[in-house]
């Protein structure tokens, strides 16, 4: 099974980043945390998306807050699929972030999530691998059909709930 990156621009994003992680061990999708920065550390960035294909990675996820270049510095290099993650950390509540990840200009393409989303960019990190690995397609189904079921349940409760004060 390929791996994924975790890539954050600095230390502070990893309260947020976890989540990512979290998720990829709940599907025993093997990840590697990095700490890289678009502005402080450009050459480190770049070696490390011109390399990743050959480490055995499938995906990158790339988590930044602010001015969020992360994601396309690491797109430009890589021809693995990046996923952004927008990060709220400015007075800006994290529309910087997601403007700066979202608007990549064509032929670069960056897939981003919510702000803060970290746990939704591993999923589609999962979705990724899923494509050419069997057990962790059925793995993703069983996730989803346990998603609707708890749903479900809660709707049941909430109907009776409501059936009782009615």
């Amino acid at each position: 099974m390929r791996k994924v990156a975790i890539v954050m621009g600095s230390d502070s994003d990893l309260k947020t980043m976890q989540a990512a992680a979290d998720m990829l061990e709940k599907f025993q999708v093997p990840y590697r945390l990095r700490i890289l920065s678009a502005h402080r550390t450009p050459d480190a960035c770049r070696a490390f998306a011109l390399s990743a294909r050959e480490e055995g990675y499938g995906a990158i996820i790339a988590g930044a807050g602010k001015a969020a270049h992360l994601a396309g510095a690491l797109a430009a290099s890589t021809t693995l699929p990046v996923i952004g993650v927008p990060i709220k950390s400015s007075t800006l509540d994290g529309l910087d972030a997601l403007l700066s990840t979202v608007q990549m200009p064509t032929g670069m393409p960056v897939a981003t999530v919510a702000i803060d989303g970290a746990a939704n960019a591993a999923l589609l990190a999962v979705q990724m691998l899923a494509i050419e690995d069997g057990a962790l397609a059925e793995k993703y189904a069983a996730y989803r059909q346990e998603t609707t079921r708890k749903v479900l349940e809660k709707d049941e409760a909430l109907g009776k709930e409501a059936a009782h004060n009615a």
